[in-house]
C-alpha cells in the first residue's frame, strides 16, 4: 500500500474500501474487518474497539483516509487502523490515482473493439454484438474483469477483451480456416456477463459476487443474454447456438466451470486465447515485482509455482496492450 509514515511513526494513506464487515470479538468488543485497496494492491485491515459515530457509516467503494500500523499476521502483514474518515475535498486527492487501472483509457479500448465489429462480414453477428456492446457501454468503460485474479482492475474487462481480440485476429491470419467473425464475437462476448456477476462502481474497484453471479455465473448468464437479444433481433437459431456454445465452453473443462468442452474450432481457439491472456497477466504482474535473478512467491493461480525473473524482457510497460 502507498501509505506514508508520519512524524509519529504511524502510517497515513488514502484508499478505497473493498470490503467491510462489522464483527464482535470473543470478549464482546465490536470491530471492523476490512479489505483496503489502492493503486499498489490490497491489504486486510482491522479496526479494533470500533464504535460507530452517529451519521458516519463506512461502505464498500468508499474513498477514505486511514491512519494506523502494519502488523504481522499469518506469515503476511495486516493494517491495524487507529483512525479512519471519508475523504474531503480539501484533501486535494483524485480517486483515479488510488485505483489500479488498465494502461489504456476505457473509452479508447471500447472504440477499438467497436471498429473491429463494424468490419465484420457476417451481418447477423455484427448486429448482435453491436447491440450488446452498446447496451453495456457505460459500465464496460470502467468494469473490472474479476474480483481478485487476472485483470481485477479498473477497465480490466475491456483490457482483457481487447488483448484477446488482437490475439484472435492474429490467430485467424495463421489458421485461415477459422471463422473470423465467430471467433471475434466469442472473444468480445465471452465475459460480458461479468458486469452482472461482480459488483463494482464507477471507481472500477471490484466488489463481491452478486447473488446471481454465485448461483448462475457469467458463462451461463452470457449465453442467456445472447439467446434473448438474438431472439429480439431475429438472429438465426444456428448463429445463436454457435455463440452460446462459445460462451458456455470457454473455460475449457468442467473442472474450471465449463458447461461443455469446446466442440468447434472457434470455441477451442477462444478457450486457448482466454487461458493464455489470463496467465500472461498473472506472470507479468508477479515477475516484474521481483529483481532479475529472483523468484516470486508461489502463485496460487499458476499451480502454486514460483516464477523466475531472468531479466531479459523487452523494454516496455508491463501489461501494455
Amino acid at each position: 500500500m502507498n501509505f506514508v509514515q508520519n512524524s509519529m511513526g504511524k502510517y497515513d494513506g488514502f484508499c478505497i474500501i473493498k470490503s467491510v464487515e462489522k464483527k464482535i470479538t470473543a470478549k464482546g468488543s465490536p470491530y471492523l474487518s476490512l479489505q483496503l485497496s489502492d493503486s499498489s494492491g490490497d491489504i486486510d485491515a482491522k479496526w479494533w474497539d470500533y464504535h460507530e459515530k452517529p451519521g458516519v457509516v463506512f461502505n464498500v467503494f468508499d474513498f477514505v483516509k486511514v491512519r494506523g500500523d502494519y502488523v504481522p499476521f499469518n506469515n503476511d502483514r495486516q493494517f491495524r487502523i487507529d483512525m479512519m474518515r471519508h475523504v474531503k475535498s480539501e484533501d486535494g486527492v483524485v480517486i483515479d490515482d488510488y485505483v489500479p487501472s488498465a494502461v489504456l483509457p476505457g473509452e479508447m479500448m471500447y472504440d477499438e473493439i467497436q471498429k473491429i465489429v463494424i468490419d465484420f462480414r457476417d451481418e447477423e453477428i455484427k448486429k448482435l454484438v453491436m447491440v450488446i456492446l452498446e447496451k453495456y457501454r457505460e459500465k464496460l468503460i470502467y468494469w473490472p474483469a474479476a474480483k481478485a485474479l487476472h485483470h481485477a482492475i479498473r477497465s480490466g474487462l475491456l483490457m482483457h477483451t481487447l488483448t484477446m481480440l488482437r490475439m484472435a485476429q492474429a490467430v485467424c491470419g495463421i489458421y485461415t480456416y477459422i471463422n473470423h467473425d465467430i471467433l471475434c464475437a466469442g472473444v468480445i462476448l465471452h465475459d460480458i456477463a461479468k458486469i452482472r456477476e461482480i459488483d463494482s462502481a464507477p471507481t472500477g474497484v471490484p466488489g463481491d459476487y452478486t447473488v446471481r453471479g454465485n448461483l448462475v455465473g457469467h458463462l451461463v448468464m452470457g449465453a442467456i443474454e445472447i439467446a434473448e437479444e438474438g431472439k429480439n433481433l431475429g438472429i438465426s437459431e444456428d448463429t445463436i447456438m454457435l455463440l452460446e456454445h462459445m460462451l458456455i465452453s470457454h473455460h475449457g473443462i468442467p473442472e474450471y466451470g465449463a458447461a461443455k468442452y469446446p466442440m468447434t474450432i472457434e470455441a477451442q481457439a477462444l478457450s486457448a486465447i482466454d487461458d493464455l491472456d489470463a496467465k500472461m497477466y498473472e506472470f507479468s504482474n508477479a515477475i516484474f515485482k521481483v529483481e532479475p535473478g529472483e523468484f516470486t512467491e508461489k502463485i496460487k493461480m499458476l499451480d502454486n509455482r514460483p516464477l523466475y525473473n531472468h531479466g531479459r524482457s523487452n523494454d516496455g510497460d508491463v501489461n501494455l496492450i
